[in-house]
């Protein structure tokens, strides 16, 4: 956005100097009125030319800055998903541990139960 602005005011200070350099020109030349006419012609199409230059230039630059940032965007985009993908296995890893550790202690409190059980059974008859 910041060199949005400064090649805006760029332009914009351009025209204006442009514009009261032929006005100052107009008031101290010392040349007839075609003459004069023909001078502001020439100085219109080189103001004409230049502008064009420099919005071509600004065009370009702005082209390759976007490139730039969408070069910039997919690259990130594909450490992301690395990382997501990296993330996803390692989560898959601990919760397979976990689901285990659950298991073992849910088989040892059936084994605990069951035998608790048969002894309450047996010291029952």
């Amino acid at each position: 956005m910041s060199d949005r602005d400064d090649l805006s005011s760029f332009l914009l200070g351009f025209i204006i100097g442009s514009l009261t350099g032929a006005v100052v020109a107009l008031f101290l030349a010392p040349q007839s009125g075609e003459e004069t006419r023909a001078v502001i012609r020439e100085k219109a199409i080189e103001i004409k030319d230049r502008a064009s230059e420099t919005m071509d230039e600004a065009y370009t630059r702005a082209e390759e800055a976007a490139a730039e940032a969408r070069a910039r965007a997919d690259e990130l985009s594909q450490i992301a998903k690395a990382r997501a993908n990296e993330l996803s296995q390692k989560g898959q890893v601990v919760l397979e541990e976990q689901r285990s550790k659950i298991e073992g202690v849910i088989d040892k409190a059936r084994k605990a139960t069951s035998t608790r059980s048969s002894e309450e059974a047996e010291s029952a008859s």
